[in-house]
């Protein structure tokens, strides 16, 4: 889908603040709220837009632990990869996971409520995801740029 500038600045727009209404958006793009309208349902449509969430205070939820596991499987055979894949997805602690390049095959950003918490997800649910060989966990000290935002 060709996206022109006033789409990227709709998206733009969109991706710091979704709740604003049509009219507010129409009015910072010198558009009709009825054309922002049918660009947004447009952009939805094709997968361009794929979702809306409300983004959380990791603190006031009691989530502010932020730890990066890289995982390194026993074998990198795709029984195994998908079989990893599979679980790492039903694990609720996991934000994100990547399948990586380098020494290690997977990065998972995993947010839980302290030291505690993570050694007892290390134990009872991370390690106990057959064919894993080895595990590095690298704890988040200062959290210094944080965005959902794709740069257009």
């Amino acid at each position: 889908m060709k996206l022109d500038s006033t789409d990227l600045k709709l998206l733009s727009l969109l991706q710091a603040n979704s709740k604003k209404t049509t009219k507010e958006y129409a009015n910072q793009l010198d558009l009709s709220t009825t054309a922002v309208y049918e660009r947004i349902k447009r952009l939805e449509k094709s997968g361009v837009i794929s979702g809306y969430v409300a983004l959380l205070d990791r603190k006031k939820v009691d989530k502010a632990f932020l730890v990066f596991c890289h995982v390194k499987l026993s074998q990198h055979i795709k029984e195994y990869v998908l079989q990893f894949e599979k679980e790492v997805q039903q694990l609720e602690e996991v934000a994100e996971c990547y399948h990586i390049s380098g020494d290690y095959d997977y990065i998972l950003k995993i947010h839980v409520r302290d030291m505690e918490a993570y050694r007892d997800f290390m134990v009872t649910k991370l390690t106990a995801i057959s064919n894993i060989g080895s595990t590095q966990s690298s704890f988040a000290i200062n959290e210094v740029k944080n965005s959902t935002a794709v740069f257009l």
